[in-house]
This record gives structure tokens, C-alpha cells and sequence, in this order.
């Protein structure tokens, strides 16, 4: 269902209109009036972004100091209007250099006017991207004095760029060295029991593309999932050799991806746009490779004194390393002095946020550091409360590893005109919540 929307208010947080424009004949003018009086006056304004006053719908969201109104009088889609309008601030800060506020709506208005023109026809969305608007849409806007400058703009060539395959990319890039950077980023969240059981473990990871390549590309990444491999191996007719698998789960592609193909191959095949982006998403649930176990042992001696002593085993190979690794070990309220001995990295109290934290600035793999410390506490005189113990949280980075298992097995780039390409393929796994249980 569409947004089908009758007009689009900018007011300020006074409910001044910045800006308007009416696509349908629909609503009468003083609907701008009825949101002012009987939304932005009461208390009901942070409550629901959807409100219903006589036979229209208002749909708002405030950005910055700015309030944009959608009013349709049918029903709508609310999930697109937003979506719309977050796109729209995109495109509006890509424009003024990254700023949007009431200033920016002030000093660029004509600009505004032409846009709102060309992203909405008769109340339904249209193209939003950046890339194919500023092509023909050339105005330069008033940017923020904090902003980059402006950087060249290509010939305009908007037919092509609107009604082809490839929105995303414009013809005629040209680059002395072609270059592919991919990164595979991911984050380990766990919740681990005293006794050292996983409660609850899974991966989160995005790949990121960097290409600054020439021509129009067309690329073909083998990734060492399950699906695919088997995908692999029925098309050749002979069992696949590449080692571990692995199941990715809720994959998202970016709108580059040829769907069609990696639905019929189970391959990831796209023409990538220019600059950097975010290739895919997904999630790995099972046969996750923890960097870290973590092995705590606290003992409370009377209603005065503590003894901690906590080992972290780094379980990923002798040769990789972490970087910036963080161990914080909660510590009751009432810790007055606190004593350290460590076999690697430095420790302190910190008494604000109630914990030992330990610090490593270079980890290395297959190594196990421990933590020994004495703590006091002050004794008070009302009845103790007990201590619920707060899990041991990590942070750490850990290049070249990852949780998941997954691999980059080719990356491969054709184009008419047969340029040599240099890939470039690092992998980073970082710590999401990574809980210990003490």
C-alpha cells in the first residue's frame, strides 16, 4: 500500500511552516492549524508519531529542530511515510553538506521546493537517491561551514541513470589502479554461566565494500556457506572440498545484489556502486568460535574483605592478536581499598561505574593472563544487603579472526575492457555483549 500523501509540512519547533507543499486538492489549507492546536499544544506530542483528527491522518517525526508533517486523508502506508521522510532528510543533508536544521531550510527553500517536486509525484514516492538526483538536479546548496566541499558533478545523463538496471552507478568512472577493499566486520554476543555454560551465543556481521573501480563491473563473491557450497557442488556435479561451512541466518543484501541469481546459484553477483557501501548482513547462530573464555572466581570473606581472581584464555591462534582488550569486574558499592597483581596489562578501580577494570592493549592468542585482587569494604552499621553480582563484561577487537568461521573463498571481477584489479580482504570480529556470569 502506498504513501499516497495529500501534502508535506516543515514547521519549526514554534509550529511555524517552513515549508509546504500540496500534492492532492484533498485537504483544505488549515490542516497545518489542526496539527498545531490539537497536537504540538497538548502533551500527547512524543506519544505516537500517527494521530487522527477528523477524516485526515497526521504521520510526523521531528528531526533536529524541525518537525515534518505528512497528512494523507486515505489510508496509508504508515511504514513508508517514514521511511520516506528519513530518506528525504538524506538526501537534504547530502545537498547542504550534512546539516539539516531550521537554518538550512531557511537558506536553501528554492532547492527544497525543486526537490519535493522530483521525489514525490501526486503523493507517491519517487526516486530518492543522491547519486541520480544530483545529475540533473545540479543547484548547489548552502552548506554548513563544518561541512567537506562540494566536489565535482558528473555531465548529466539522468535517463539512462533512472529507467536503466543500474541506479546506483554512473558510466564513465574512470581509475588508474582499480582497487576492491571487502571487510568482514563482525560482533560475538554472549551470556555465559559461573560454571562456564553458554546461556546464550550468536554473531552478528555486515560486509563492507570499498571499489574505486573503472568502467561498469560486474563481481562474483564465493563465501564458504552451507547453502551455497552445496549449490556449488550439484552445478559440478562432484562434492565440494572447501573445508568448514557454515549456516548464515536473516541475510539482507543491498539493493546491488542479483537476487534472481543468488536465489537460482546461491552465488553473491553485483554491479557495485562507486565508493564505499554495505555489501550484506546476517547473523550465525550455531558453531560459533568464542575469542575468549573467561574463567572467575570471587570469594566473599565476612561482611569486610573479597578476594577476586579471574583468568581470560585467548582460544584463537598463537600467531593473531587481540587489540584494545577490556575486562570490567564488578565490585560492591561499598569498596573502600582495593589491591592488584596481574600477569599482563594494567588494572585500577573505578569507582563510578562500581568496577576492577583491566587492561590489555595487545593480546596475544593461546595465552591465559589472570587477575588477582583483594578487596575491602566498608562496614556499615544497617543490615547488609546482599550482593546480586553483576556479570563480568569484555571488550576487545580481534583482527584477522572470525567467530563465525566465515571465509571469503574468491572475489572475482569482470569488465569489457580487461583491467587488472588488486582485492584487498580483512576480517575484524569485536566483542557486542559479551557477558560472564561471576
Amino acid at each position: 500500500m502506498p504513501v499516497a500523501a495529500s501534502a508535506i509540512y516543515f514547521l519549526n519547533l514554534r509550529g511555524d511552516v517552513l515549508i509546504n507543499r500540496l500534492y492532492r486538492d484533498d485537504v483544505g489549507g488549515n490542516m497545518v492549524d489542526a496539527f498545531r492546536m490539537q497536537i504540538m499544544q497538548t502533551k500527547e506530542l512524543g506519544t505516537c508519531p500517527v494521530r487522527q483528527i477528523g477524516g485526515c491522518s497526521f504521520l510526523y517525526m521531528r528531526i533536529s529542530n524541525v518537525y515534518i508533517v505528512i497528512v494523507v486523508s486515505s489510508n496509508a502506508n504508515a511504514a513508508c511515510a517514514f521511511k520516506f521522510v528519513v530518506e528525504a532528510v538524506s538526501l537534504f543533508k547530502s545537498y547542504f553538506g550534512g546539516a539539516f536544521d531550521e537554518d538550512a531550510i531557511r537558506n536553501n527553500f528554492v532547492l527544497i521546493y525543486e526537490l519535493l517536486d522530483e521525489i514525490m509525484d501526486f503523493g507517491y514516492p519517487q526516486n530518492l537517491s543522491p547519486e541520480i538526483l544530483k545529475l540533473y538536479i545540479t543547484q548547489e546548496g548552502v552548506r554548513s561551514p563544518f561541512s567537506s566541499k562540494a566536489v565535482d558533478r558528473p555531465v548529466p545523463n539522468a535517463t539512462l541513470q533512472v529507467t536503466g538496471a543500474v541506479g546506483w552507478r554512473r558510466e564513465g568512472l574512470v581509475y588508474k589502479k582499480n582497487e576492491v577493499f571487502l571487510d568482514i566486520v563482525e560482533s560475538v554476543n554472549l551470556l555465559m554461566s559461573s560454571k562456564g555454560s553458554v546461556l546464550r551465543c550468536d554473531v552478528t556481521g555486515k560486509i563492507l565494500m570499498k571499489c574505486f573501480l573503472s568502467g561498469m563491473p560486474d563481481l562474483k563473491l564465493g563465501l564458504n556457506d552451507k547453502i551455497g557450497l552445496e549449490k556449488e557442488s550439484q552445478l559440478k556435479a562432484r562434492p565440494s572440498k572447501s573445508g568448514k561451512t557454515i549456516e548464515l541466518d536473516d541475510v539482507t543484501f543491498h539493493q546491488c545484489v542479483n537476487l534472481t541469481r543468488f536465489n537460482s546459484e546461491k552465488t553473491v553477483s553485483f554491479v557495485p556502486p562507486d565508493g564505499e557501501f554495505e555489501l550484506m548482513k546476517y547473523r550465525i547462530t550455531e558453531g560459533v568460535n568464542l575469542p575468549f573464555r573467561v574463567l572467575p572466581t570471587i570469594k566473599e570473606l565476612g561482611r569486610t574483605r573479597m578476594e577476586v581472581n579471574v583468568k581470560v584464555k585467548s582460544v584463537f591462534g598463537a600467531k593473531m592478536f587481540a587489540l584494545g582488550v577490556v575486562i570490567k569486574i564488578p565490585v560492591p558499592k561499598q569498596t573502600a581499598k582495593t589491591n592488584f597483581q596481574v600477569t599482563s596489562g594494567k588494572a585500577k578501580y573505578n569507582p563510578s561505574i562500581d568496577c576492577l577494570v583491566w587492561k590489555i592493549r595487545k593480546f596475544p592468542g593461546q595465552t591465559e593472563p589472570t587477575l588477582s585482587a583483594e578487596v575491602e569494604l566498608i562496614s556499615t552499621i544497617a543490615e547488609k544487603k546482599s550482593w546480586t553480582r553483576p556479570p563480568i563484561q569484555m571488550e576487545f577487537q580481534v583482527p584477522m579472526f572470525t567467530a563465525s568461521g566465515l571465509r571469503v573463498r574468491f572475489l572475482k571481477v569482470w569488465e569489457k575492457s580487461g583491467y587488472n584489479t588488486v582485492e584487498w580482504v580483512r576480517y575484524i570480529t569485536k566483542a557486542g555483549s559479551y557477558e560472564i556470569r561471576c
